[in-house]
């Protein structure tokens, strides 16, 4: 959207809802959305881990929200993202593919340009707007972040284990070296290092991030922070490298904590922290067949690239002293939430012309209403494979992670009471045909509403 900050100043005052008493309209929040990557739902102290230490993590869970049944857009990294910045389940935006899970170097698709962000709806709004870390929504110069919205763009275009070299291990070792990974790391539309230095990127996005507040600190700002860890490969920063008792692993998360206290203490220090909405979520769930590699989904089955619980179910922490009202929040959330309730809080019409599948959070956030989302549509690649209404989950098709086979038809499907049973473990089809009859239409009719579009990741 090529809108000038001065150009809609007018209106988004206009649009900004009055104080209590007649006073002058709040100003919009600043955002600060940070997304680590391969995150489980188990890896953080304030969700249970007894080893990973997430001092600040665990402050914002306490003076804010943490929500227990909060999804990512899918199993994987590119689809997942699709769905946070847009709105909309990336199958709509040609971001889920029957042939790759993700994009990769070779890739020639991308985010197409008639989707609509996030950034686009907030720089409409006066907001400055910024990706810190991983895009892998497109490499290639027509679909990078500041196509997309994004004011400016620092990081990595792709997942930090593609690109691997020659001298890269045939497995994956606990201590890699950034030389086995040919990773691009770019600012805005130019490479300008690479091989990425790895085991400095969680503290340069960290600094980065930094100097995009400080910079930006007397108007709005979106600040969207991708970071490239904990996907292995894993590496963690002076201070933080061998620190963790969790391993590898553990020195990776404690670094993106640690990335969180100095973001919160910028925020401080600025006086900014009444005014900005923090957001702390991963896009996906961990990715299991890494072994002590990879990350814990708690007390859900499998992990990233399924549609069981463990795959997409992740944490979500909210955190706006003054505003977001302290809970623990067990009704469903999404990434696809988002869009809708950022604009909402910042005043903002939602995009026209196409289907959104995200709610409004924000009475949630403030404590005035329970959540809209009743229902989530399961999706691996284009491939809906599960459907959840309330606490009833039917799995209609199933595939592994690192299975590339077509998805295998559950048949029967399998019934699970997520209250009773968020393991997954017990299989109630046989006791509840009406609620499996009831999804199963409720599934079919979610199928009639989604157009296909043309697949963006199978292009090469």
């Amino acid at each position: 959207m090529g809108v000038s900050w001065r150009a809609t100043s007018a209106l988004a005052l206009m649009l900004l809802p009055v104080l209590p008493g007649g006073g002058p309209p709040a100003p919009p929040p600043n955002v600060v959305l940070v997304v680590a990557d391969d995150l489980g739902w188990g890896d953080l102290a304030a969700y249970g881990h007894p080893t990973i230490r997430t001092p600040h993590l665990d402050r914002l869970a306490r003076e804010g929200q943490r929500w227990t049944s909060f999804y990512a857009a899918a199993p994987y990294c590119t689809p997942s993202r699709a769905g946070l910045l847009t709105g909309r389940l990336p199958v709509r935006s040609g971001l889920a593919s029957e042939t790759h899970t993700v994009l990769f170097p070779d890739s020639q698709g991308g985010l197409p340009a008639s989707e609509i962000t996030i950034a686009d709806v907030l720089k409409a709004q006066g907001y400055a707007t910024a990706l810190v870390g991983k895009w892998h929504l497109g490499h290639l110069p027509a679909y990078l972040p500041t196509r997309h919205g994004f004011d400016s763009y620092f990081g990595i275009p792709y997942s930090n284990d593609m690109d691997a070299t020659l001298e890269s291990p045939p497995n994956r070792v606990e201590r890699p070296r950034s030389e086995y990974f040919d990773v691009p790391l770019m600012r805005d539309d130019r490479v300008v290092e690479r091989p990425a230095r790895q085991e400095t990127l969680t503290r340069r996005y960290v600094e980065e991030s930094v100097r995009f507040i400080r910079a930006n600190r007397d108007r709005p700002f979106f600040l969207y922070l991708a970071h490239t860890m904990p996907h292995v490969p894993l590496f963690a920063g002076e201070g933080f490298a061998g620190r963790s008792p969790r391993g590898a692993y553990g020195d990776a998360v404690e670094e993106i904590d640690g990335g969180m206290g100095e973001l919160v203490a910028t925020l401080t220090e600025l006086g900014l922290e009444r005014r900005t909405l923090v957001v702390f979520s991963s896009d996906n769930g961990p990715w299991r067949v890494q072994q002590g590699l990879g990350g814990s989904a708690g007390p859900f089955r499998e992990g990233k690239g399924t549609t069981f619980e463990g795959g997409v179910r992740v944490p979500a922490i909210f955190w706006w002293p003054g505003t977001v009202a302290p809970a623990v929040v067990r009704e469903m959330g999404s990434f696809l939430d988002l869009l809708p309730t950022l604009a909402a809080l910042a005043g903002a019409r939602l995009p026209a012309g196409r289907v959104l599948d995200g709610y409004d959070l924000s009475p949630v956030l403030r404590g005035q209403g329970p959540s809209p989302r009743k229902s989530y549509f399961y999706y691996r690649s284009a491939t809906l494979q599960a459907v959840r209404s309330g606490p009833f989950k039917l799995h209609l098709f199933t595939r592994p992670d690192g299975n590339d086979e077509p998805p295998r038809k559950v048949d029967p499907p399998w019934l699970y009471d997520l209250d009773q049973d968020p393991g997954e473990e017990r299989d109630i089809a046989a006791e509840r045909p009406d609620v499996v009859a009831d999804l199963r239409r409720m599934a079919e009719e979610h199928r009639r509403g989604v157009a296909r579009v043309e697949d963006q990741i199978a292009k090469r």
